[in-house]
């Protein structure tokens, strides 16, 4: 606290109207006359409404900024789950691609195989012949 001071200091004001009267205050009250202690209890009193409005204002912006957070959140969910979906059906066509391409590369040696066989067959021939 700078001054202890319900009207110089923002702090003390709040501890004030919870409740919380400081000896500072005591004494500028205690030299006072009973319209400037009305006077100043409602500036006081202004200050106060003041600085719950303000405080309000303050948290609904906050609760705005929370809400929109909470939508970006939701929204990001969302699309999340809708990628990892789609990363699942991509998983299942690669791997259907892959079996598909070992069955075929399977046949493919397997005729490779059939033709060296018959090339060397034709060449055994060809050599008999010749």
């Amino acid at each position: 606290m700078t001054n202890a001071s319900v009207m110089l200091d923002d702090a003390v004001a709040a501890s004030v109207a919870r409740g919380i009267i400081t000896p500072q205050d005591e004494k500028l009250l205690a030299n006072k006359t009973d319209v400037e202690a009305i006077n100043d209890y409602m500036a006081l009193s202004i200050q106060c409404a003041s600085s719950v409005s303000n405080m309000a204002r303050r948290l609904q912006v906050r609760g705005n900024e929370v809400q929109e957070l909470r939508t970006q959140v939701l929204s990001l969910q969302r699309r999340n789950r809708g990628l990892q979906q789609e990363n699942k059906e991509l998983k299942k066509l690669v791997n259907s691609y892959a079996n598909d391409m070992r069955k075929k590369y399977s046949e493919l040696a397997m005729n490779t195989n059939r033709l060296q066989k018959q090339q060397e067959s034709l060449l055994l021939e060809v050599q008999k012949i010749s």
